[in-house]
């Protein structure tokens, strides 16, 4: 249809394009459903993702990740998690990091997580049905899908499939990262999914003699996107050495996150 706006929970058009949205399994109770979206890869994305569910699970609720990045996983590095998921005939099991967050990660079904995960777009979705219908989530306040950069195939999928309450954009401060923002945020809003605000990684790195905050990719350009589609900006993170420590230990969680808004207002995303 020629004024499809590819929002099918709304639509009372009965076309063969309609997608129902994914249920989950019987055993699985998810009360939120966030996902973790960026317009170009490199962003930091995953990293966001990870603090995010920390912080939540901080604050007492109960947690998981969904790693979306199907191609390019990187959540169970973070928290430190390598034993591979479990299964039986009423589906797959999450494994937990030792802070008690839930992941689906492909990389947790490989032998070698070092091995390439090279399949086309129909498969890649696939397994987003399985990670989100076939798992045995159990009882979840908060389930972080860390999503493929671009606007692809899975993306799409999520967007249609998984009934998301919103989504988060991170950027960086590139000049370039302005264009690509809008990409992420015209794909949501064309699919009508509820744009939560935006995180802004990679901003400074404090200085350790004065303490000043240095812009190493120059000024930030996020507060201009962020005011056309009047929209929060979330976070400014800084370049860090010690994520990259905390991220190869396996020790994100331990991290003293600076996303400020939810220490001020937990119950942000309800």
């Amino acid at each position: 249809m020629s004024d499809c706006n590819h929002d099918c929970s709304s639509c009372k058009s009965k076309c063969e394009n309609q997608i129902p949205k994914y249920k989950t399994h019987p055993f699985t109770r998810i009360r939120h459903v966030i996902g973790v979206v960026s317009g170009k890869g490199g962003v930091g994305k995953s990293l966001v993702t990870s603090l995010l569910a920390s912080k939540m699970a901080k604050l007492g609720y109960s947690v998981g990740i969904m790693d979306a990045d199907l191609t390019g996983p990187s959540i169970p590095k973070a928290f430190d998690i390598i034993d591979m998921i479990g299964a039986d005939e009423d589906g797959m099991y999450p494994r937990e990091s030792k802070e008690g967050i839930k992941v689906m990660s492909v990389n947790l079904l490989l032998d070698d997580p070092g091995q390439p995960v090279v399949m086309r777009g129909p498969v890649l979705s696939g397994i987003i049905k399985q990670f989100y219908s076939d798992t045995k989530w159990g009882d979840l306040d908060y389930l972080f899908i860390d999503m493929p950069p671009g606007t692809g195939d899975v993306n799409l999928t999520i967007y249609q499939s998984i009934p998301l309450d919103g989504v988060i954009i991170v950027s960086t401060p590139q000049d370039l990262v302005k264009l690509i923002v809008k990409k992420s945020l015209n794909m949501a809003k064309m699919m009508n999914i509820k744009v939560f605000g935006i995180v802004e990684n990679m901003s400074y790195v404090k200085c350790s003699c004065c303490g000043q905050n240095i812009e190493l990719f120059g000024k930030s350009k996020v507060l201009e996107v962020a005011n056309e589609f009047n929209l929060p900006v979330l976070a400014s993170l800084p370049i860090d050495p010690k994520i990259t420590e905390l991220v190869d230990s396996g020790d994100i969680y331990s991290y003293d996150c600076p996303i400020e808004f939810l220490d001020k207002n937990p119950s942000f995303f309800e």
